[in-house]
């Protein structure tokens, strides 16, 4: 390999494998294999496959030297071939329709069954089979997870099992998707090698994984990729595909008008975290419109009237704008403007504040994936007393930037879909549960007797790398997770600053408080004026409503 200078990667089509996006290939694996190809200085090559029965023999005939396609290692594949390190977990979740009547065991499949040919479900249920003779399903080389997912929905199949990631993706589409029960307790991902191959790759796969685990890449890509949807609200998914039906049609033409260099479906998704396009919203602080602006902010953009859609749109999209100027130009696209959204829902200083923590206690302040874990901090006064801008919900921000990604994925499929395919009707019922949670009950996954065991993949540095479904199981979810604090609590409280440039030294002297509680647990400030002088020098000529309309549906700590 080293001596083509080429390095040939068999993978499979799919949300998180590989795929090609409007600007050429993406994937979680596709960049975890383009990350491997620069470090060891050679070409990439990508041959994609439709189904995993096709990888495993091109891979002994040497056609290419690894396989990247998020494969689990089960007892099966690893007696046939070598694995690199276990970067991620996954388990295996029995699906059927919401509405149906939920299978909870193995002897409830009595319905139409399919699973994809050669994937490690087939090896799962061949296992349970011996014990559960009555067992049955059938296998397809014609469909992937994915579809097999649509034809649950479609009433052509009753059940079907995928992996717990790319079932957590495809729930911001289909909400109606459902767990019954956990086929699998957790299961490592890795890359396999021939065991005919060079030793070499081996030892220079278990390097790269190393590396990246160490400096922060692994965990920046995850973050990427499955950060956040890592939970999953059934009712807020299905409303926010109702109303991109019913109401963003009429806003739309202003959302692509003032994107300017934004995506305008993030800048969609930015509006309905602040106000479900409702163009009246008003928080119990006095923002209002559909970007929710407050008064000194939409002065100093021109905004005469934030309950006007067009004004209010542009006031928001100009306001987003100035942020991500403010934002290190150091910090790489996506990072930098999930700094912007967390700034335009909790301030720049605050922002900043944590980003002091962050390299406080050695990670990366240009990195959102570590950033984000050191927001919460800043409600904790043994961290808050030491930052310069005080108390913050910083929590709330962090569900912020994760309910706007997932707004603005569902919106990028939903435009790339043909009318015949879009969601159908959805179910009056929530579930609210962690990505690898078995739901609507108190099953683990111990509850399925496994009858094989799988056998531990290689470690990185001695330990698993957390993963989804580290954070199902037990982790800390974003929400609540809290840094120890590796500075003296007497730390002083002036100013600090992370690396040699930070949004810091552009934020406001003084750190204005977050002015509403947003949807979900998010709350929004971008300016410091108060309600009642809001309340008293409001302009806006259109009746006010006097209800919140962001109400929490998680339950999550204010």
């Amino acid at each position: 390999m080293l001596d083509t200078g080429i390095l040939r990667v068999g993978t499979i089509y799919g949300l998180t494998t590989y795929y090609n996006g409007p600007n050429g290939p993406e994937g979680f694996e596709y960049e975890l294999a383009a990350g491997f190809a620069d470090y060891l200085g050679v070409k990439l090559e990508i041959f994609p496959y439709y189904t995993v029965n096709e990888l495993f023999p091109q891979l002994d005939n040497a056609h290419f030297d690894v396989i990247a396609a998020g494969i689990n290692v089960s007892p099966e594949r690893y007696s046939q071939f070598r694995f690199g390190p276990a970067y991620q977990n996954v388990s295996q979740k029995l699906v059927f329709k919401q509405g149906d009547v939920r299978p909870r065991e193995l002897e409830d499949l009595t319905g139409n069954f399919m699973v994809v040919a050669g994937s490690g479900h087939s090896e799962t249920l061949r296992n349970f089979k011996a014990e559960h003779p009555d067992l049955s399903w059938q296998e397809t080389n014609d469909k992937d997870s994915e579809e097999l997912l649509e034809a649950v929905l479609a009433d052509e199949l009753d059940y079907t099992v995928v992996d717990s990631n790319i079932l957590a993706l495809m729930r911001r589409r289909y909400p109606e998707l459902s767990i019954g029960f956990s086929l699998s307790q957790s299961q490592g991902i890795a890359w396999a090698t021939s065991k005919k191959g060079d030793d070499a790759l081996r030892a220079a796969l278990i390097e790269y994984f190393g590396k990246i685990h160490q400096n922060g890449t692994l965990a920046a890509l995850e973050d990427k990729h499955f950060g956040h949807v890592r939970q999953f609200n059934y009712v807020d998914t299905r409303d926010f595909i109702r109303s991109a039906a019913e109401k963003l049609p009429q806003y739309q033409p202003l959302f692509e008008q003032y994107a300017n260099e934004l995506d305008w479906r993030l800048l969609a998704a930015l509006s309905y975290q602040e106000s479900h396009w409702n163009p009246k919203a008003k928080s119990v602080t006095g923002v209002r419109g559909l970007m929710m602006l407050t008064l000194n902010t939409a002065k100093d953009l021109g905004v005469t009237s934030r309950l006007d859609p067009e004004q209010s749109i542009r006031g928001g999209s100009e306001y987003l704008a100035t942020l991500l100027t403010r934002i290190p130009d150091r910090i790489p696209h996506p990072d930098r403007l999930w700094f912007a959204l967390a700034a335009y829902n909790v301030g720049l200083g605050h922002l900043e504040d944590a980003r002091v923590l962050t390299e406080r206690q050695g990670g990366n302040p240009d990195m959102w994936v570590d950033v984000k874990k050191r927001l919460p901090q800043l409600r904790q006064k043994r961290y808050y007393k030491t930052t310069r801008y005080g108390y913050a919900r910083g929590n709330e921000a962090v569900i912020y930037v994760d309910n706007i990604r997932r707004y603005y994925d569902t919106l990028v499929w939903l435009k790339e879909q043909q009318p015949e395919l879009m969601p159908v009707e959805l179910q009056e019922e929530q579930s609210d549960v962690q990505l690898g949670d078995v739901s609507g009950d108190n099953e683990t996954e111990n509850d399925i007797n496994e009858r094989t065991s799988t056998p531990d993949a290689p470690k990185i540095n001695g330990t698993k790398s957390e993963t989804i479904e580290d954070k199902a199981d037990g982790g800390d979810t974003v929400e609540n997770a809290t840094v120890e604090n590796q500075t003296s609590q007497n730390a002083p409280s002036q100013k600090q600053t992370s690396k040699n440039e930070t949004a810091q030294s552009q934020a406001p002297e003084t750190g204005p408080e977050q002015d509403k509680a947003g949807k979900n647990g998010a709350s929004k400030n971008n300016a410091s004026d108060t309600p009642d002088a809001e309340k008293q020098a409001d302009s806006d000529s259109q009746p006010e409503e006097s209800a919140d309309l962001l109400q929490d549906e998680t339950n999550q700590e204010r």
